[in-house]
């Protein structure tokens, strides 16, 4: 079987081959609904560790065919993803160890895998990426990875874990959604007049927990300042003119391996 090649850009019992038809059209009743680089993502996932058994068009084993979009045992998204990592009693489907970010992505695959141009999708190296990420990209000038680097912006040890192939690819872009509400930068003025800026860590009704500028762990009382603003701005860069596509994908999946030590 041949890897994917062409940015990124468990399955549950299906109705057997006769319901092809209908399940064709229910593939195009799913289009839309599902990002892009999600599908992307979850087609890698799936070429990697689910093709062995199920096949490249889903449909290698007998009274299972995923092309047909049609699972008696996941009438919902989450009830298939559920099945993906909790597995299937008296079946081979066995439970996994997929982060959430995997499971959507294995999710919106499966969900359009009867619809996608396989062809089309590239596939992102994650050792490139990493290149990128410390070179070109300068990411790991603001970006702290696995303890090495500086604090002044979210450190991504984990965050292949914590949000999907297409929330990474937004912030890339610098997209509108691109960072996370607690992520965005905000600016404190205390009683004296002291201007502080930093990044949000926690927040809660009477006090605000921040890394500021000089990367100091700081809690400030919000009783006690004259001025507290979350801005709308932030100081990520976008990677739409400075990287190519085949170099965004590359990040993109060195981020997407970033799921903690």
């Amino acid at each position: 079987m041949q890897m994917l090649r062409r940015p990124f850009a468990f399955l549950a019992l299906a109705l057997p081959a006769a319901l092809a038809a209908s399940g064709t059209a229910q593939a195009q009743d799913h289009v839309g609904r599902y990002e892009q680089t999600d599908i992307e993502f979850g087609a890698r996932l799936y070429n990697m560790h689910c093709i062995a058994c199920h096949g490249e068009n889903g449909d290698l084993l007998p009274e299972i065919n995923l092309r047909n979009t049609q699972f008696p045992n996941s009438p919902s998204d989450r009830a298939l993803g559920e099945n993906i990592r909790n597995g299937l009693p008296g079946t081979a489907m066995v439970a996994t160890e997929y982060s959430d970010a995997e499971i959507t992505a294995l999710v919106a695959y499966v969900r359009n895998i009867g619809s996608i141009d396989l062809d089309s999708i590239a596939v992102g190296d994650a050792i490139r990426g990493q290149a990128i990420f410390a070179g070109k990209g300068e990411c790991s000038t603001c970006h702290r990875v696995f303890g090495q680097g500086p604090r002044s912006a979210p450190d991504l040890s984990n965050i292949g874990a914590l949000r999907t192939a297409a929330q990474l690819e937004r912030s890339l872009l610098g997209a509108p959604g691109g960072t996370i509400p607690i992520n965005r930068p905000v600016r404190a003025v205390t009683a004296d007049g002291t201007v502080i800026n930093g990044r949000r860590l926690n927040q809660d009704t009477f006090t605000v927990q921040l890394v500021d500028e000089n990367e100091r762990l700081l809690s400030l009382e919000k009783a006690s300042l004259r001025e507290f603003t979350i801005l709308e701005t932030t100081e990520m860069p976008s990677y739409a003119e400075t990287l190519s596509d085949e170099e965004r994908a590359d990040v993109l999946a060195y981020m997407l391996s970033l799921k903690g030590m």
